[in-house]
């Protein structure tokens, strides 16, 4: 037999108000609310027509926790925009000078013994309420509820969140590794929270931020987020001392504050409560298995986790030389524990992109194979980990062609962590090769919004807005990465191959005279020759074409690059022959041949069939 229990709701005006979901609703529509913002105006409803002190609000809303009067105010003010009022007109709550607040509006309780018929339904929360259980209905509640959105800004349907550099109070700057290591693990535990209701921004776009002198609501602007999560470290041998404060951007509010001082080797469990008082702050509600996730935090090897931060911090630098030193940290990380999951799947990031480099110190095929090793070893220690489902994915794509394999990965990738920027950006790549051009731009735009001040995401929608001939727009956002970092040697390139693919050839070769002349960047020495034969200019086409060809009597990574001044040059035998080698290597270019423009004239040769289904890939 079924029992009826009893709800209630509060309405005024156009509002409801129900104080179980937590929701306020104007014809049928939620009312977007932080959690304490609610909480202030159920507490006036509630006592409508009477004067709440301001400390019995304070006590009421912020139990247990010093707030200051202005953060009261500053609430109030929130409620007033969000129940339409003006600035000279306040029809629902009322000042009272020097003591308080009062609802002035009439209040009509509803009661009900199911979900009541109400007079501006919500139909499609009483649909899901209608056909699924108790569970369904508290989901659909919190989906309502949690609907936060930056003042002014569009609708969105994820709460935006930055973790900003926590700051090293050691006085050593050879400490930062663990403040940016810190930093770097707590975005990955927030994000892991409720991927589909939190957004957290990217490592990279956070760590621009350090040392800033900006203030939260100007970082919550540039970056789009609704909260800031910033704070303080101090090391002291095996003892951690964290500071870490939650601020919400729209009226700089600070929301939450607290201390922790723990040993080294409960760090995951201060991460995991961190966490988790962020998530009540801004009320989440959590499924059971992130809240699983979070209470199973256990002790770590504090010299092994110590570790595994200075590899990540090397990694972080992108350089052959930090690439070395991470696996070399990874390693010793795993010598103290082998079942440490997040040091294999460090190694396998470190490796994978070693093996992209050119002529790097580990060879590209036995980079790949370590890579491949390790982010298997990672995902039978922690399936979890969407890390090393990325670097599996794109070693399978980017080396062995198994593109159902990389797929599945990618796809598992993001299910576990739909904010990790570089899944999005590696995945777009994926549709890039399949020529699934809008496919792979979307994927660089949610990468993008994951990590909205990365320069080579920007950098790589570049790109792929030059292969899809998009040159106008490319232009647009090569020269944003060049905002960014004017010295980031791929903008210029792309920015170049825009320029070209316009037919402004002198600009294109403006921009390549812009990089250094003295080093032996070989991109840019093959862009020059492309774009020199494409202009008509053999002459000085073949001339560059010959500087390339003396490096690579002693690099085995340049046969792509060759292939294309070739094909630009209108020599097809040398193009073929170029990317044949480049085929036998299984050069990471390759696998976007298809999508490529450089190589469009020759399509029709049945060899280049033959390479496209050697790789495994259809010819559109």
């Amino acid at each position: 037999m079924n029992r009826q229990t009893t709800k209630h709701f509060f309405e005024f005006g156009r509002f409801r108000l129900d104080p179980t979901e937590r929701v306020l609703s104007t014809d049928g529509r939620p009312v977007p609310l932080t959690l304490k913002a609610f909480e202030t105006l159920l507490a006036l409803v509630e006592n409508s027509g009477h004067v709440l002190e301001k400390d019995e609000l304070l006590k009421r809303v912020w139990p247990s926790t010093f707030v200051e009067e202005g953060t009261l105010a500053q609430n109030i003010a929130t409620l007033r925009k969000a129940l339409g009022e003006g600035p000279d007109q306040r029809s629902y709550i009322e000042t009272v000078p020097r003591r308080g607040y009062r609802f002035s509006a009439a209040v009509e309780r509803v009661e009900a013994a199911t979900a009541p018929e109400a007079p501006r339904p919500s139909v499609r929360r009483r649909v899901m309420a209608g056909v699924a259980a108790g569970a369904v209905l508290l989901l659909a509640g919190w989906i309502a509820r949690e609907r936060i959105w930056p003042s002014g800004g569009p609708a969105r349907g994820k709460t935006m969140l930055a973790v900003l550099p926590f700051v090293n109070l050691s006085g050593d700057s050879g400490e930062d590794y663990f403040s940016n290591g810190l930093t770097e693990e707590m975005i990955a535990q927030l994000g892991a929270l409720e991927p589909a209701r939190l957004g957290v921004i990217a490592r990279m776009s956070a760590m621009q931020y350090k040392d800033t002198k900006k203030d939260a609501r100007q970082i919550g602007r540039e970056l789009g987020v609704d909260y800031i999560l910033e704070g303080s470290v101090r090391r002291d041998g095996e003892r951690v001392r964290i500071t870490a404060q939650l601020v919400q951007v729209e009226d700089q509010t600070h929301l939450w504050a607290r201390n922790y001082d723990r040993s080294l080797r409960d760090i995951l469990s201060l991460q995991s409560d961190v966490a988790g008082a962020i998530a009540q702050e801004i009320a989440l509600r959590l499924t059971p298995e992130s809240s699983a996730r979070l209470a199973a935090a256990s002790p770590l090897d504090a010299q092994a986790y110590e570790l595994y931060l200075k590899g990540r911090y090397a990694w972080n630098k992108r350089t052959e030389g930090g690439f070395l030193k991470a696996i070399d940290y990874f390693n010793e990380a795993i010598a103290r524990d082998p079942n440490y999951a997040k040091g294999h799947a460090g190694l396998a990031d470190a490796y994978a992109l070693l093996g992209s480099l050119p002529n790097a110190a580990i060879a590209r095929p036995e980079a790949m194979r370590r890579a491949k090793a390790s982010a298997l070893r990672a995902i039978q220690l922690d399936d979890s980990l969407a890390e090393a489902h990325t670097s599996l994915a794109f070693v399978l794509a980017q080396y062995e062609w198994d593109w159902p394999g990389s797929e599945r990965e990618f796809r598992r990738a993001l299910q576990l962590n739909p904010n990790y920027a570089t899944a999005h950006q590696w995945y777009g790549m994926w549709f890039m090769a399949h020529e699934r051009f809008d496919e792979a731009l979307e994927e660089e735009r949610l990468a993008h919004e994951a990590d909205p001040l990365s320069t080579i995401i920007e950098t790589d929608t570049c790109q792929f807005l030059d292969y899809a001939e998009r040159y106008d727009e490319a232009i647009r956002h090569a020269q944003r990465a060049l905002e960014t970092d004017p010295g980031f040697p791929l903008a210029h390139l792309y920015l170049a191959e825009a320029y070209a693919g316009k037919q402004n050839f002198a600009a294109a070769l403006a921009e390549l005279d812009g990089l250094d002349p003295k080093s032996e960047d070989t991109w840019a020495m093959s862009m020059r020759s492309w774009t020199y034969a494409l202009a008509g200019q053999k002459d000085k086409a073949r001339a560059t074409l010959q500087s390339l060809l003396k490096l690579a009597s002693r690099r085995e990574d340049l046969a792509m690059l060759l292939a294309q001044d070739y094909a630009a040059l209108g020599e097809k035998e040398p193009t073929f022959a170029w990317l044949e080698k480049a085929y036998r290597n299984h050069e990471g270019g390759l696998a976007l041949l298809g999508a490529a423009p450089a190589f469009r004239p020759i399509r029709s040769d049945p060899r280049f069939e033959t390479l496209m289904r050697g790789m495994r890939l259809a010819e559109r």
